[in-house]
C-alpha cells in the first residue's frame, strides 16, 4: 500500500477529540522520523493554538485571507524528541477573521495551504470539524484520505453514518472513509484504528513518546491511518519487545480497551 501523504481527520462528532487524535498521530510518525504538518480547519475550537508558546501571528485563518504569504510564515514546531519533525498551522483568530476565512475564496485557498504543505512534508494532517463550513468541506477536497474521528459510543456511530452522509453530499474525492474510534470500549464502532483515551488535557500531548500501551496503539493507529509501516522500537524493561509494523492491523476490541 502506497504512504498516504495528506489525510483529514474529521470528527464525527463535536468533542470527538480529534485533534488530539491528530496531534498524536503526528508525534508517531515523527517518532518514525517523518515529517508532518498539521493544519487547523476547525476554526471555532482553535485547539491547536494550545499547543503553541507565544504569539501566533500569522495563524492558519491569515494565511487563507493572504494567500501571497508563505504557509511556511505560519507554522510553529513542537520540540520532540525525536527523528522526524512536527509543525502545526494552528488557527487563533477573533471571530470576525474567522468569519470571513469561513468564506467560499479563502476555503479555496485552504485547500491550496494543503497542497504546499504537501510539497514540503512526508505528510500532512488535517484536523477537521464535522463537515458543515467551508473549509471542513474544503479539507475534504483537498486530501488524498479523509478519516472520522469518533467516540466508540452510539452516538460516535450515528456521527459517522451523518458524516458519511455529508461527504456525498459534497462530492468529496473519498466517500470511504477510515475510521477511528477513540477511548475505545467496545459499545459499537467498527473502527480501522483505535487511539485509547489519554491524558486529559490537550496540553499533555502528545502522550505516544513513552513505551507504554497508549504510545503502542497511537503507532498503530497512526500506519494504519496513512498506510504505511511504522517502524518504532517499544521497550518492556529495558528489553526490546518488538518492532511494531502498522499497517492495516487494530488490536482486537477488548485488548485496545484495557
Amino acid at each position: 500500500m502506497d504512504d498516504t501523504e495528506t489525510l483529514a481527520l474529521v470528527g464525527a462528532v463535536g468533542g470527538a477529540g480529534t485533534t488530539r487524535t491528530a496531534v498524536e498521530c503526528a508525534a508517531a510518525l515523527a517518532r518514525a522520523g517523518r515529517d508532518v504538518a498539521v493544519l487547523d480547519a476547525a476554526y471555532a475550537t482553535q485547539g491547536l493554538s494550545e499547543l503553541v508558546d507565544g504569539r501566533i501571528d500569522p495563524d492558519v485563518t491569515a494565511l487563507c485571507l493572504d494567500p501571497e504569504r508563505p504557509l511556511a510564515d505560519g507554522l510553529y514546531g513542537l520540540d520532540l524528541p525525536v527523528g522526524g519533525r512536527v509543525a502545526l498551522a494552528p488557527a487563533r483568530a477573533p471571530f470576525e477573521r474567522v468569519a470571513r476565512a469561513k468564506a467560499a475564496e479563502p476555503a479555496r485557498a485552504f485547500e491550496e495551504r494543503v497542497a504546499e504543505a504537501g510539497r514540503e512534508f512526508d505528510h500532512v494532517l488535517v484536523d477537521a470539524p464535522p463537515i458543515a463550513a467551508n473549509q471542513a468541506v474544503a479539507a475534504v477536497h483537498a486530501v488524498d484520505r479523509v478519516a472520522l474521528v469518533a467516540p466508540d459510543t452510539d452516538h460516535g456511530v450515528d456521527g459517522v453514518h451523518r458524516q458519511l452522509d455529508a461527504l456525498r453530499d459534497v462530492d468529496a474525492p473519498d466517500t470511504d472513509p477510515l475510521t477511528v474510534a477513540v477511548g475505545a470500549t467496545g459499545d459499537g464502532l467498527d473502527a480501522d484504528a483505535v487511539v485509547p483515551s489519554g491524558p486529559p488535557r490537550l496540553t499533555d500531548a502528545p502522550a505516544c513518546l513513552g513505551d507504554d500501551r497508549f504510545a503502542e496503539a497511537v503507532v498503530d493507529a497512526a500506519g494504519t491511518l496513512v498506510g504505511t509501516e511504522l517502524a518504532v522500537e517499544f521497550e518492556t524493561d529495558g528489553v526490546v519487545e518488538r518492532v511494531r509494523a502498522g499497517v492495516g492491523r487494530v488490536r482486537e476490541r477488548g485488548d485496545a480497551g484495557e
